[in-house]
């Protein structure tokens, strides 16, 4: 085999010139997006709720569920599914400790307790882990579909069950996904997602709650949509129609109506555009397939289940393989091969089990965490067992948008040149390439 010099250390990058921009631009934006937002903008109508609920229905249509309602951002749709299933004080709730902050830290604005479980070799929710973490008082499941992998909705539905256990699905990085069939937001009681820029279905800034439960529904317009929950709001529960009036969460969670109209464009092509990116995606990792040391996390085709957009997908790495080389200098080698034109980083979010908002943060000034607060301990027990190691084996891939082969394979052959010839970069590391490459922020 010929070695070639590395780009990272003088050689002649794989990539030396600018990709098509429509390799990686997202959303598609379309005249038919740009003239629904201007009608929306020229008549003024930003904050009524017509475009909203024409948006909601066709939304309810698409992913498989009796309703839908939108909000003005992801993380108020999880607030709202919490506050939907009656997630309360002294109650605790089990998430993932590997996931965006906004997946459970609306739990603490109920008095609710998160408690974190691990994730498996695909980043998903360990069903083997969770009834560890179940006691008297937990409540729900946070099930959250990390980087667009379907977690194993079959288990986990099984146990929760068994412990009847509500479950609410986090479909933030992955809507439009399917699990054997079946869309991901459809298998618990109710789901809830982001619809913000860069996402795979996204409309600006915006999320998205659904359910089948209708009281469930009701409780979750109540809790921020106060111009809904008047006498024109026909609910049947004394205990939402008492309230008429006001929301009953306190805070104003409407979305902006020119971004209900993106949003109702975007629906009519997103999944031929996800159907382009799950062909581009995968051709691109049948390329690195043969490749020792590098695995991707990606459905089994033919299963039924998929990646929808593939937002924020990862692989994982073996250093091993390489002869010990710190994933940090070889995400660093191909990001040279690539002048820098695409992301590939070592890492993902934190183990949130690790940060002190959920471990020490007294919000309310009450004298203890607010995470324990409603509990009788007086220490944080969500920690407990959690495995770290799989952050740092973890790396990012590029995001295409469109499957250019010729582009496709060039990027492949970035990643094919490093781990060729990856011993070039034994005597260049660093102590900074073996700290672990993790951040709480970047993958919401």
């Amino acid at each position: 085999m010929v070695k070639e010099k590395l780009a990272l250390l003088g050689g002649t990058p794989i990539i030396d010139k600018e990709p098509p921009k429509e390799l990686f631009k997202w959303p598609i934006i379309t005249k038919e997006d740009e003239e629904a937002a201007l009608e929306v903008i020229r008549s003024g109508n930003f904050s009524g709720t017509d475009i909203s609920m024409q948006f909601e229905k066709e939304f309810a249509q698409w992913i498989g569920t009796k309703h839908a309602l939108v909000f003005c951002n992801g993380t108020q749709a999880l607030a709202a599914a919490m506050f939907a299933v009656g997630l309360g004080a002294g109650d605790e709730i089990i998430c993932t400790t590997k996931t965006y902050w906004a997946s459970i830290t609306p739990s603490l604005i109920f008095g609710a307790t998160p408690v974190f479980c691990n994730v498996d070799e695909n980043l998903s929710m360990d069903p083997d882990d969770i009834e560890r973490c179940i006691t008297p008082k937990t409540k729900a499941l946070m099930v959250v579909h990390y980087c667009a992998y379907p977690c194993d909705m079959d288990r986990i539905m099984a146990i929760a069950k068994k412990h009847n256990l509500i479950v609410i699905e986090d479909v933030s990085h992955a809507q439009g996904g399917y699990y054997k069939g079946k869309r991901l937001g459809t298998f618990g009681h109710v789901a809830a997602m982001s619809l913000m820029s860069e996402k795979s279905f996204a409309i600006g800034e915006g999320g998205m709650f659904v359910t089948n439960e209708t009281y469930m529904y009701e409780r979750a317009v109540a809790y921020g949509h106060y111009e809904r929950n008047n006498e024109k709001f026909l609910s049947e529960n004394e205990d939402i129609k008492k309230f008429y009036g006001l929301p009953l969460g306190g805070v104003k969670a409407r979305l902006n109506q020119v971004s209900a109209a993106i949003g109702r464009v975007q629906l009519k092509y997103y999944d031929e555009r996800c159907a382009e990116i799950d062909e581009a995606m995968n051709y691109f990792w049948d390329i690195l397939e043969e490749i020792p040391g590098i695995r991707a996390i990606r459905t089994e085709k033919g299963s039924g289940s998929t990646m929808a957009g593939w937002y924020a997908c990862k692989g994982v790495y073996d250093a091993e393989a390489f002869g010990g080389l710190p994933i940090k200098k070889f995400c660093e080698a191909v990001r040279a091969e690539m002048s820098n034109t695409a992301g590939v980083y070592a890492g993902a979010n934190y183990c949130l089990h690790t940060h002190k908002l959920f471990t020490e943060l007294d919000f309310r000034n009450a004298g203890k965490p607010s995470s324990i607060e409603y509990l009788e301990t007086s220490s944080y027990h969500g920690a407990e067992n959690c495995d770290e190691s799989i952050i740092d084996n973890s790396f990012s891939v590029p995001m295409f948008k469109r499957n250019y082969r010729e582009w496709l394979e060039k990027y492949a052959q970035c990643f094919k040149k490093v781990a060729e010839n990856y011993e070039q970069l034994l005597g260049e590391v660093s102590v900074q390439d073996t700290q672990g490459g993790r951040w709480f922020g970047s993958v919401d």
